[in-house]
């Protein structure tokens, strides 16, 4: 039998209270349907304030006279899919992380309910955003990185992102210092950005070689070869690289964000020449390249990589 409550049919002082008493009588994995004649998103942030995140709220019917809004109550122990594993599973609502300034790679271990408390967001409206995007078809398939084997996935990291930085590292790094030295003065932000890049450069260097060379043949040794205790690395485990990469990542991470903000998503000033124009373009390339390339490492090969070890370890075939 349907759980629906008409709230349009109780009096203004009894609405809250009501579906808020409904609501707690609800089992796990049940439902309450509510009918009202406007959008009753403020009892959204009342019951997250009030209950917390232990309901799923899901808009049935929006307007333009009624609005359905479906609560069905949380099972516990089940856990809220976190940034990265939403955008490891489609990367298609990488978009709308994209759109909202929403770091999927580098803070992919926060749930939305977190980010969207910390930056101030509408959950509600990023929600369905989510949902309708996973809804769009698209002509291009995305890659289902999340399917690949973690060896393959580590040779195509190398062979496509590694070899993108590589090369872009020294244009990056001449039109840093060109631009920072011509429009420097005017522009003063220009000498932070140029120090920035130095940083990001020199860090992912370094970075992408402790990968290339202890790293991903440790990863691919566990594919191919399983836990040999007479070959073990000086770490022993996968864990210690992993978090070690990881820092890097933030560390990196951090530093883009700082890029973003001083040049104000990138915005060209009046006075800017070819050569600022193209620092501008190539950073804004750059950093959604890096976003790709961290979220496939951070939310994909790393917690599979740690998930084999783990089983490898209890012995299990």
């Amino acid at each position: 039998m349907l759980n629906i409550l008409d709230v349009t049919v109780l009096e203004p002082r009894l609405k809250h209270s009501t579906i808020f008493a409904r609501f707690d009588e609800l089992p796990e994995g049940a439902t309450l349907t509510i009918h009202n004649d406007h959008d009753p998103k403020p009892l959204y942030y009342q019951m997250l304030g009030e209950r917390g995140n232990v309901f799923i709220w899901e808009y049935l019917e929006e307007g333009p006279v009624s609005w359905k809004v479906a609560i069905t109550r949380r099972i516990t122990g089940e856990n809220e899919e976190t940034l990265g594993e939403i955008a490891a599973k489609d990367l298609r609502k990488v978009e709308v992380f994209k759109k909202y300034g929403i770091d999927f790679c580098c803070g992919g271990k926060k749930t939305i309910r977190e980010v969207c408390l910390e930056k101030g967001l509408d959950q509600v409206q990023i929600e369905k955003e989510l949902i309708q995007s996973g809804q769009q078809i698209s002509t291009m398939r995305p890659p289902t990185y999340s399917d690949w084997k973690i060896d393959f996935l580590s040779d195509y990291i190398v062979n496509t992102h590694h070899s993108y930085v590589q090369k872009m590292i020294p244009e990056l790094l001449h039109y840093a210092k060109k631009v920072a030295g011509v429009h420097g003065q005017a522009h003063p932000e220009l000498i932070s950005i140029n120090s920035l890049v130095q940083e990001v450069c020199t860090e992912l260097v370094n970075h992408m070689a402790k990968e290339e060379k202890v790293l991903f043949p440790f990863i691919k040794n566990l594919v191919n070869h399983g836990i040999n205790p007479g070959s073990a690395p000086f770490f022993g485990s996968v864990q210690s690289p992993v978090a070690m990469m990881e820092e890097e990542h933030e560390f990196v991470g951090v530093r883009m964000e700082k890029i973003r903000s001083l040049s104000k998503d990138y915005a060209l000033p009046s006075d800017a020449c070819a050569s600022y124009t193209l620092l501008f373009n190539m950073l804004k390339e750059f950093e959604e390249d890096l976003h790709l390339h961290i979220h496939l490492e951070n939310n994909i090969l790393f917690p599979k990589a740690l998930a084999l070890e783990k089983v490898l370890q209890n012995g299990i075939d």
